[in-house]
């Protein structure tokens, strides 16, 4: 039995580990940047509150613009691969639909398969039922825009706590800086183990990488 051809189009998992990583890392600069802002030796509590809601406010905004760009995103990757399939199907010469397939595989896979085997994809997908004439979103991109959204919007608020519960505000400052390198250290350890490099190089590496993000985006007026 061969699948729907409109499985063929579908997305992706709902995140992979990296786009996981890049969320709370992109969340997490962006609080930064203004608890970086504050200053210590002025702030009063109206300070760090609107510091809080400006911080809350942002993270809010870029958890929701996030969103719609990863439905973009799985909008155009499921259009990209109905052209393939279509283009596959309706393809005159075996050469440029091996071309075709080949273009739609990872090049290791590509590589390695033969004429033979390229002639074999070729013939089942044009087995397969006619696909539909346009792409369209499904549960799975709704709900990898929500696993957007509240990456990196609830990133805000392991930083945003000492501020919430504590009257001293260098005392929650130096408390939410502890935080902040805890939580970028384990997304550097965490994207360390995802591309088989070293988690703790990688963690102390990112840990760094998000001060030197946060510098960049402060001194540029983010």
């Amino acid at each position: 039995m061969f699948p729907p051809a409109d499985r063929l189009i579908a997305s992706k998992r709902v995140l992979e580990p990296h786009e996981r990583v890049a969320e709370i890392l992109f969340g997490l600069i962006m609080v930064l940047t203004f608890t970086g802002s504050l200053s210590i030796a002025e702030a009063g509590r109206d300070d760090v509150r609107t510091m809080l809601i400006g911080a809350l406010g942002c993270n809010l905004a870029w958890g929701i613009i996030d969103g719609v760009l990863y439905l973009m995103g799985s909008l155009a990757e499921k259009g990209r691969l109905l052209l393939t399939l279509r283009a596959v199907r309706q393809a005159a010469r075996p050469e440029d639909m091996h071309r075709l397939i080949a273009g739609a595989l990872p090049s290791p896979v590509a590589s390695v398969l033969k004429a033979s085997e390229f002639e074999s994809i070729a013939q089942r997908l044009k087995e397969l039922p006619e696909p539909p004439e346009r792409v369209r979103l499904d549960r799975d991109d709704w709900m990898g825009a929500l696993g957007v959204f509240l990456l990196v919007f609830s990133s805000t608020f392991p930083v945003a706590i000492p501020f919430l519960f504590m009257e001293n505000a260098g005392l929650a400052m130096r408390i939410s800086n502890a935080i902040a390198i805890v939580m970028l250290f384990g997304t550097g350890y965490a994207f360390g183990r995802i591309t088989g490099g070293r988690p703790w190089l990688m963690g102390i590496s990112m840990v760094i990488l998000g001060g030197v993000l946060v510098a960049l985006t402060m001194a540029l007026g983010g």
